[in-house]
């Protein structure tokens, strides 16, 4: 069933930059009433303040402070959708001097902050009517690459949990989408080595939107995102999204 953007109340974290920011903007022009812009430092969206006026408010949430989430879902209390887009990403293969100390730091960000942010704003979409929760998952946590194994690690725990809530939150008429990106021109981009095969962000905004149109749950937006879901697509329909028993 498609889900209507005009006039609703969106909430992006890590909206001052890359795949955050345009996915910010891609809600505006599709005519959302207001976007919070959910990210550590609030001074940092001030040129989107500026350019889109009331339409965007600055909103503190720090993934790794519990707290700051917590009172974020207190005053963000009429959203209607989250897309919770805001991670980290750090070096490393598998067998690293720190690789332990890598693979908690991205934990607490990527999935201890998917898991507040799902606590905290689950209640808030309840009491707005079900809306939707978004959660930026990538392809790396369905095909692992070592140079990287702390990060993709994460993200195959965040997508996991991306599951449980599809089934936890859709009880409560909450839609989820899981979104596999693969490589997008972004800092974190440049920062995995991966500038010259990267495309635009603006896809990972296409995408969303296109996916809040239908039914799906898994969205794959760019090249290599599309060639991996294509794979998986019989996997994620007849196992992933099908109605299965524990046991």
């Amino acid at each position: 069933m498609a889900y209507e953007i005009k006039n609703k109340v969106i909430l992006v974290t890590g909206s001052n930059r890359g795949i955050g920011k345009v996915i910010l903007e891609s809600f505006i022009e599709h005519r959302a009433a207001k976007v919070y812009a959910a990210v550590r430092k609030p001074e940092s969206v001030i040129s989107l303040v500026e350019k889109y006026g009331e339409q965007v408010v600055p909103l503190e949430i720090d993934l790794s402070n519990d707290a700051s989430i917590y009172a974020a879902a207190e005053i963000a209390n009429d959203v209607d959708v989250v897309i919770n887009n805001a991670g980290t990403f750090r070096g490393g293969e598998l067998f690293a001097e720190d690789i332990i100390e890598s693979l908690e730091f991205h934990m607490s960000i990527n999935v201890y902050g998917l898991i507040n942010i799902a606590k905290a704003f689950a209640p808030v979409l309840k009491a707005n009517g079900g809306g939707v929760f978004g959660q930026l998952n990538s392809v790396v946590s369905m095909k692992t690459f070592p140079n990287f194994s702390a990060y993709c690690a994460s993200k195959a725990a965040s997508y996991s949990i991306t599951q449980s809530l599809k089934e936890l939150l859709g009880k409560q008429g909450t839609r989820v989408l899981s979104i596999h990106p693969g490589p997008i021109a972004t800092d974190m981009g440049d920062a995995a080595g991966l500038t010259e095969i990267a495309e635009s962000p603006s896809l990972v905004a296409e995408a969303i939107m296109e996916a809040l149109k239908g039914d799906d749950f898994h969205v794959f937006p760019d090249s290599m995102a599309k060639q991996i879901g294509s794979a998986y697509q019989s996997f994620a329909q007849n196992i992933v999204e099908a109605a299965m028993t524990e046991g």
